[in-house]
C-alpha cells in the first residue's frame, strides 16, 4: 500500500484482523482480509458468501440454519452422498431429497419445507397450519371450514364473492338479531342442531360459529363441552385484554 507498517498495525480496514501473516486484498483503496473482500464483492454482485469457506457462492446456495453455504461442503447424514441445494434439514441434520422422502416426513404444499409439528391435510396435500390460507385474503383457516374451487381454497366470504358474486344486504323490513358477530333474521336465528327458534333471552352456545340451544349442548360429549368452555374462556380473556391495553 506504498507505506511501512508495524505488523500489529497493518489490519483489515473492516474487521481489524492483523494482516501480516494472512495476506490482504486491495479493494477500492482499502486493505482487506480475504473474507471481508469476498463479502464486499458478493454484496456488489448480489450473491451469497459461504459461511464455511468464506468464498462467493456462484450456484444456488444451500441454506442451513438460516446461513448460506456451498452445497458440496455437506454430505447426506443417511447415505453420505454429496448434497445439492435441494437438501432438506431435519432435526439439525441434512439429508438428500431421496433419503428425506423415505423418512416419511410430510412436505408443506406452500413452502416445500418439512413439517415437523401439526399438519393440515387438505386438497390432496399437507400444509403447515400457518401456510394453509384463503387464496383471496391470505388468512390462515386455523381449523375453520374452507371451500375448494379450481385447485384453490377460500374462506366462506371470498368463495361466495369469487364464484357467486353474492353481496349480503339486510332487508329494510326485517327485524334483525345481532349475535355471534353476525346479523340474523328473527326467523333464521335458530339452533343449528334441532332448528328450535331462539331469541337473545334464550341460553345458547356457539359451536362452529353457529348457535346451539342449551338442550342440544347438554347432549354433547363431555370432552367436547370442556373444549368449548376453554375456547370461550380464552376468547373472553382476549376481549378483556383488548379493552384494557395497560393491564
Amino acid at each position: 500500500m506504498n507505506n511501512s507498517w508495524h505488523p500489529e498495525c497493518f489490519r483489515c480496514d473492516l474487521c481489524q484482523q492483523i494482516l501480516a501473516d494472512i495476506g490482504f486484498v486491495k479493494n477500492a483503496g482499502r486493505h482487506l482480509c480475504r473474507p471481508c473482500h469476498n463479502r464486499e464483492k458478493a454484496r456488489g454482485l448480489g450473491k451469497y458468501i459461504c459461511q464455511k469457506c468464506h468464498a462467493i457462492i456462484d450456484e444456488v446456495p444451500l441454506i442451513f440454519k438460516n446461513d448460506p453455504y456451498h452445497p458440496d461442503h455437506f454430505n447426506c447424514a443417511n447415505c453420505g452422498k454429496e448434497l445439492t441445494a435441494e437438501a432438506r434439514e431435519l432435526k439439525g441434520e441434512l439429508y438428500c431429497l431421496p433419503c428425506h422422502d423415505k423418512m416419511g416426513v410430510p412436505i408443506c404444499g406452500a413452502c416445500r419445507r418439512p413439517i415437523e409439528g401439526r399438519v393440515v391435510n387438505a386438497m390432496g396435500k399437507q400444509w403447515h397450519v400457518e401456510h394453509f390460507v384463503c387464496a383471496k385474503c391470505e388468512k390462515p383457516f386455523l381449523g375453520h371450514r374452507h371451500y375448494e374451487r379450481k385447485g384453490l381454497a377460500y374462506c366462506e366470504t371470498h368463495y361466495n364473492q369469487q364464484y357467486f358474486n353474492l353481496v349480503f344486504q339486510l332487508c329494510f323490513s326485517c327485524v334483525v338479531v345481532s349475535a355471534l358477530n353476525k346479523a340474523w333474521c328473527v326467523n333464521c336465528f335458530a339452533c343449528s342442531t334441532c332448528n328450535t327458534k331462539l331469541t337473545l333471552k334464550n341460553k345458547f352456545v356457539e359451536f362452529d360459529m353457529k348457535p346451539v340451544c342449551k338442550k342440544c349442548y347438554e347432549k354433547f360429549p363431555l370432552e367436547l363441552k370442556k373444549r368449548l368452555k376453554k375456547l370461550a374462556e380464552a376468547a373472553y380473556q382476549m376481549k378483556e385484554d383488548d379493552s384494557n391495553p395497560l393491564a
